[in-house]
């Protein structure tokens, strides 16, 4: 084989994994539909990972925003002690979110939105 078909092969194999790692919800994560979502977020750190920007166009009424560009540095603000519950714009970010806190924080109790804020029908605050 020519080289630039084995590295044109090995580059392929690489952007699938990236992708479906981008895709896949780790076992220590629990997806929540709305409803489910609903019943507990009240008891729990309730937590938007999106930007700012797009925090103050509406987001569910007692969230707290911590934008995922920003998780890293912030991620003190968030007790282990209590449940996580996390959602962002389509579910891809707060995926991302549960790994930096399961891996850096420890926190143990993670779960998210299914679909995300767009997907949400309930109450919206807008700043």
């Amino acid at each position: 084989m020519e080289a630039q078909t084995i590295i044109l092969i090995i580059l392929t194999i690489l952007l699938i994994v990236f992708i479906a790692s981008r895709f896949y919800t780790p076992k220590y994560l629990k997806t929540l539909n709305q409803d489910d979502f609903i019943k507990g977020y009240r008891k729990a750190q309730l937590i938007d990972v999106r930007e700012t920007r797009e925090f103050d166009g509406g987001h569910i009424l007692g969230a707290r925003n911590i934008p995922m560009s920003q998780l890293r540095q912030r991620q003190n603000e968030i007790r282990k002690d209590q449940p996580v519950y996390l959602y962002c714009q389509s579910g891809a970010r707060s995926r991302q979110a549960a790994k930096v806190l399961k891996k850096k924080r420890g926190v143990e109790n993670l779960s998210h939105l299914k679909g995300g804020f767009r997907k949400w029908t309930g109450k919206v605050k807008k700043k």
